[in-house]
């Protein structure tokens, strides 16, 4: 086998791995039940995916133009530093706001302590008051300087 052939078996096997974790955790995404359970989908399996389609580009372009081509291994650094950051903000932002989730998977209920969670729902931000006319933020203005 010459070195061309085992570099495109290496491509070809990254980008079917790539897809096939791609897949998987879209399809992960749609079929589970409940908020915390889709947050494995996205943050595990097509994180993965787009890991092996990243890293087979960059094993590809650098064997055919004969030079490193870092990008894509410093796009798939970012994407593993991210992609859970994002997950477990919004888990956490997920049980800020008391959202339901199921009870019948197995295992054990999950034990929570006060701090990760809060104590009432999440209240959304009002809305912004509209300023007045110029004249009553100038009078207002004045009125806080002590004028």
């Amino acid at each position: 086998m010459t070195f061309a052939i085992m570099i495109e078996a290496l491509v070809s096997l990254l980008l079917i791995c790539g897809g096939m974790f791609a897949f998987t955790g879209s399809l992960g995404m749609l079929q589970f039940k409940d908020f915390f359970m889709r947050l494995h989908g996205p943050t595990k399996g097509t994180t993965l995916g787009i890991g092996c389609v990243l890293i087979a580009s960059m094993v590809y372009f650098t064997t055919t133009q004969r030079e490193p081509h870092m990008q894509e291994l410093l796009i798939t650094l970012f994407l593993f530093l991210t992609a859970p950051v994002t997950g477990h903000m919004l888990a956490k932002t997920g049980l800020h706001m008391h959202l339901r989730f199921t009870t019948s998977t197995r295992g054990s209920l999950p034990e929570l302590l006060d701090e990760d969670v809060g104590q009432n729902r999440v209240a959304k931000p009002g809305r912004p008051k509209r300023p007045g006319s110029i004249k009553n933020r100038r009078r207002q203005l004045l009125k806080t300087r002590g004028r």
